[in-house]
């Protein structure tokens, strides 16, 4: 594992963060891979014909092996970052799914054992480490905590946006523009000063999954079902084309990375 540079004793340990800096293509991105993993996982489940147990036993072994690689470089790689971003989101879903559907968890159950197994994940994360802020992931550890958050948000997402959307009979559209304005509440509440810039960078964070997710399942679910009918065929390679060129230029332009490692 290659996080530290290595150092001498007239050289100090050089530590690279390794996420990216928030930016429009941060959020635009994160969206796209939300809705992606949901209109992702219906594909692999129903249009190839895979199944729940096996398309959740495939994605589980991608994911390990990208976030293999993701924990061995030394800094942020848009390619490798975004490409575990993308798989964590369909896992997220897989687990939610595989929840509901296979052992006949329900929803509201599954979204409060989210909700604390996140909380507990924060927890342990401040404890140890003094510090929530994406701007300090330069460590083994703070990145294992990153990720296992990034894991639960997504599937708490995915639980929350489907017991809205359809347990609760929300529908889609109503569903995505209530998680938007969530976001906005959570972008007042922080221009305002009664949260802090880390609280309102996760409450955001959780809150684009069911967001994307719901918007996803808009597009893609035929008309009968509240959607328009594009497809998760569709709907997926769009998103993913996108987001390819996105994660393309930000390779390329480098306007997503911190000017500054931190020394030690």
């Amino acid at each position: 594992m290659t996080y530290p540079v290595a150092a001498t004793a007239d050289t100090p340990q050089i530590r690279f963060n390794k996420v990216p800096e928030v930016t429009p293509y941060f959020w635009a991105i994160k969206i796209m891979a939300t809705t992606v993993g949901e209109t992702g996982a219906d594909y692999l489940i129903f249009k190839m014909g895979l199944g729940l147990q096996m398309t959740s036993i495939l994605m589980a072994v991608v994911l390990v092996a990208i976030l293999i690689w993701q924990f061995r470089t030394d800094r942020y790689t848009p390619w490798v970052y975004w490409l575990a971003v993308t798989m964590i989101s369909v896992v997220g879903t897989l687990i939610t799914d595989s929840l509901s559907d296979g052992y006949g968890v329900p929803l509201g159950v599954s979204t409060a054992v989210f909700i604390v197994a996140l909380i507990m994940t924060f927890a342990v994360w401040y404890l140890r480490e003094h510090t929530l802020s994406i701007h300090s992931i330069d460590t083994p550890a703070r990145e294992g905590f990153y990720w296992l958050a990034v894991l639960f948000t997504f599937a708490l997402g995915t639980a929350a946006g489907d017991l809205l959307a359809e347990r609760l009979g929300l529908g889609y559209l109503p569903s995505t523009f209530l998680f938007g304005a969530a976001i906005l509440v959570v972008i007042g509440l922080w221009r305002a000063g009664i949260i802090g810039a880390v609280t309102a960078f996760w409450l955001a964070y959780i809150l684009t999954r069911p967001l994307g997710a719901s918007f996803g399942d808009f597009l893609s679910q035929p008309l009968p079902n509240g959607g328009l009918g594009l497809g998760t065929t569709t709907t997926s390679l769009v998103f993913l084309g996108v987001i390819l060129a996105l994660v393309g230029y930000l390779t390329l332009s480098g306007v997503d990375r911190e000017d500054n490692a931190r020394a030690e």
